[in-house]
């Protein structure tokens, strides 16, 4: 449990550093981010040796102390929060086109580095609206760094997610009046099917699912993700997100009442096939590269709602495995596509996809780092994607009366395959002439290879990671 405190407190500790030292601060958050990678490392080397883990912070229990937890899957994420960061860092500092090498982006990223691990960590009501309240503050500040063009995207932003924490805050209020506690654990021995169990509930979702930017209440993220910088695009979607996602997957997977839990699944399993398709029709008619790449975040989001409404509404825990599987493969996925759209952007000189005429001869390491990531959205084997997939269809293919989840999932992909191969099409045009002092970054096109490349060597370890995590639990 040490190393994972290590790998909150190095990035924490850091943020505040770079207050007072503003030189060399791209250089110190990668060492940073390296030492938390480490510790995040260490700390899931003693969950597969000593398992779940607790810490009661200052030596207060329950329910008067805040309960840290370290368990497999939140080992797992720290390692993916800390490697995602490191990446991105070294591409904020590295790229020609960074936008964020002279800013604050540094501290932020920081702060909003170890918000996620608290969030990760933490297994209270309260503790997580604080961890979200952090996450979107650090988000919205982010998202403005890229100028006044941002201001408008980032505003809508704010709002929306103070909103969101005002009915996520609500249902916590309800809880607590009605049972006494929040800590998750002692909330599951006492919540009982009431009216007010169930009307808090439906506040808390409906905030995180606002945050979350889940169909139908994605409206604020492709314009937000599309004028953040390509660092911080790439952190939005590949972690942001992906927080309010682990707090409703664990109060509806722990502490609903089943007979609620069964009928709010099927809601979330019908947005999910919804968003697979909206999202996936939106990404395809969008003229603007980043805005297509947002969009596709708001379809392949609706995997993970259908994977959650699925697990609810049949009660298959084993369904947890295909939800995290979708969340890793799709945050490598994204984090390349945001970082090789914003260097073909950025060179290229247009913010349009049609720009990307002939980007396969022009900029092809960039353009192969989209196609391979795209392939994993798509679900082509053996990415990923794929493996998160083929996890996801199992009990579909089992019974006949689950076909049409199964259909929905074939529209999905469909979707993913249309936008992805536009840009490819394109990009596979004859190339116009260059200019001569063309110059594009192949360090940085190199840089959204890396995770386009992991997230396709994540069936190597597919077997023995789905092995354990059958074994041990979600």
């Amino acid at each position: 449990m040490n190393f994972a405190l290590l790998s909150l407190l190095i990035p924490l500790t850091t943020s505040l550093l770079l207050l007072l030292l503003r030189s060399r601060a791209g250089a110190l958050v990668i060492l940073a981010n390296t030492f938390s990678l480490a510790a995040a490392g260490f700390a899931l080397y003693s969950v597969i040796e000593q398992g779940t883990q607790q810490l009661a912070l200052g030596g207060w229990d329950t329910p008067l102390g805040i309960r840290f937890e370290l368990g497999p899957l939140t080992a797992v994420l720290l390692v993916f929060t800390a490697l995602v960061h490191l990446l991105v860092a070294v591409y904020a500092e590295r790229s020609r086109h960074s936008q964020t090498r002279d800013t604050d982006f540094w501290p932020l990223s920081c702060l909003l580095h170890a918000s996620l691990a608290a969030l990760w960590l933490s297994r209270d009501l309260f503790n997580w609206y604080v961890t979200l309240e952090l996450l979107g503050l650090v988000a919205v500040a982010m998202v403005i760094l890229s100028g006044r063009k941002a201001h408008v995207p980032a505003l809508r932003y704010l709002l929306l997610s103070l909103a969101a924490s005002l009915c996520y805050l609500l249902g916590v209020a309800l809880l607590y009046g009605e049972y006494g506690v929040l800590d998750l654990t002692l909330l599951a021995e006492v919540t009982s099917n009431t009216a007010t169990t169930q009307t808090a509930l439906t506040l808390i979702t409906l905030g995180l699912m606002l945050k979350a930017a889940f169909w139908p209440l994605h409206l604020w993220l492709p314009a937000a993700h599309a004028a953040a910088p390509t660092a911080v695009s790439a952190l939005l979607s590949a972690l942001v997100v992906k927080g309010p996602l682990f707090i409703l997957w664990l109060l509806w997977s722990r502490i609903a009442p089943v007979e609620f839990a069964q009928q709010a699944g099927l809601l979330f399993a019908l947005a999910g096939i919804i968003a697979l398709v909206a999202g996936g029709w939106s990404a395809l008619r969008t003229p603007w590269l980043k805005v297509l790449v947002a969009y596709s975040t708001v379809a392949q989001l609706g995997y993970a709602l259908l994977a959650l409404g699925l697990l609810l509404h049949w009660q298959q825990s084993e369904l947890s495995i295909a939800l995290w599987l979708f969340v890793l493969a799709h945050g490598l996925a994204k984090v390349s596509m945001f970082l090789a759209a914003g260097e073909m952007q950025a060179t290229l000189g247009s913010k349009r996809v049609s720009s990307l005429k002939g980007a396969s001869q022009t900029m092809p390491l960039a353009m192969f780092a989209f196609a391979v990531a795209g392939g994993s959205l798509v679900g082509l084997p053996p990415s990923g994607g794929f493996v998160a997939k083929w996890v996801l269809l199992q009990p579909l293919f089992s019974e006949p009366a689950n076909w049409p989840w199964a259909f929905g999932v074939l529209l999905g992909t469909l979707a993913s395959a249309a936008y992805v191969f536009r840009v490819v099409a394109i990009a596979f045009d004859r190339a116009d002439p260059t200019p001569p002092d063309y110059n594009p970054d192949a360090f940085a096109q190199w840089l959204a290879m890396l995770p386009a490349v992991v997230v396709w060597a994540m069936a190597l370890l597919s077997e023995p990671l789905i092995t354990w995590f059958t074994e041990v639990g979600l």
